[in-house]
């Protein structure tokens, strides 16, 4: 995967671990088995609001998704999406709903994919955030986009159909990069967009432009937002990213200038930094670590070399 070579190189990236679930994709088009499939008492269904689901700890010490049967789901006319089954051959469905469901024992609660990502096994991370895009999409694509008119959901929640038109609009997903940048003195370049806290330090990043390959698109970025040039470039992995609808795709890349001018509307401040300077910086609390579900974490710490600092984690002192 990358030439990097060290303890953190093959940690998984958060929301890409095999998730045990074949999305059978073959199965959406067919209303007779998705109605078999629904009505089997083995089936789960959970449902997602606002980009959360419902999370409850288990007494194994782990973290789920509040599933239940079909039989005991909320009632939905439309807004129900099949995302799969796993080797058992149990099958999985979201429901899209405009609230969460209440819980009777009150030990469940209500977590974004943020959070839930670090928490939830795969299985339940791949489930959560296939249905979080899938809600995203829906909510913010009514319409069609050729003729206007409102569109239908088919495909059990994959397609959405214009009747007026006849046309077919399918999930979108963006591609954006995101890349940590290194000089010739194996520093790391860090930023800090305008609307972040004091201190929260992270990988440049940004979307892939029409007619543009993903290398350009990462050379573009760097210089439009931090001035910096870049030569070479090297793929190091990708990972889903439904905030609302992006395909993170990771990359490091060598700077070949080091003179730092921000573009000041997305990124307020960039610096060069050694490990030891960004160790220290963890230290002192002057630089806060990009969040740990987030590609841009595990790229720091391919450089960085180990894994980076968490609320009660020890980091190296040299």
């Amino acid at each position: 995967m990358s030439t990097f070579d060290n303890a953190t190189a093959d940690r998984p990236i958060g929301l890409t671990a095999p998730s045990g679930i074949d999305r059978a994709a073959h199965h959406r088009l067919d209303e007779a088995w998705l109605s078999v499939a629904w009505s089997h008492p083995t089936t789960r269904v959970f449902v997602v609001s606002g980009g959360q689901v419902l999370i409850d700890d288990t007494p194994e010490g782990g973290t789920e998704i509040v599933m239940t049967p079909a039989f005991e789901a909320p009632v939905t006319e439309t807004h129900r999406y099949f995302l799969g089954t796993d080797e058992d051959g149990v099958s999985y469905f979201a429901l899209q709903k405009d609230s969460l469901p209440g819980r009777m024992d009150q030990s469940a609660r209500p977590a974004g994919l943020r959070e839930a990502g670090l928490l939830l096994g795969p299985r339940d991370a791949g489930l959560m955030a296939h249905a979080v895009a899938l809600e995203n999409w829906q909510r913010l694509h009514r319409f069609c986009s050729r003729c206007g008119e409102r569109t239908v959901i088919a495909a059990a929640g994959h397609i959405r159909r214009c009747q007026a038109c006849g046309a077919e609009h399918y999930p979108r997903t963006d591609p954006a990069v995101i890349m940590l940048v290194t000089d010739d003195q194996d520093r790391a370049l860090l930023g800090r967009q305008v609307h972040w806290p004091e201190g929260r330090f992270s990988t440049l990043a940004g979307f892939v432009e029409p007619g543009e390959s993903i290398e350009q698109s990462v050379v573009r970025e760097v210089y439009e937002e931090a001035g910096v040039t870049v030569g070479e470039v090297e793929y190091i992995a990708s990972q889903p990213w439904p905030f609302p609808s992006s395909l993170m795709l990771g990359f490091m890349a060598r700077a070949t200038s080091s003179e730092i001018d921000v573009d000041g509307e997305e990124i307020e401040e960039a610096r060069w930094f050694s490990r030891e300077e960004l160790t220290a910086a963890f230290a002192s609390g002057e630089v806060l670590p990009p969040f740990g579900i987030s590609i841009a974490a595990r790229l720091i710490e391919i450089w960085y070399g180990e894994p980076l600092p968490r609320p009660g984690r020890v980091h190296r002192t040299g």
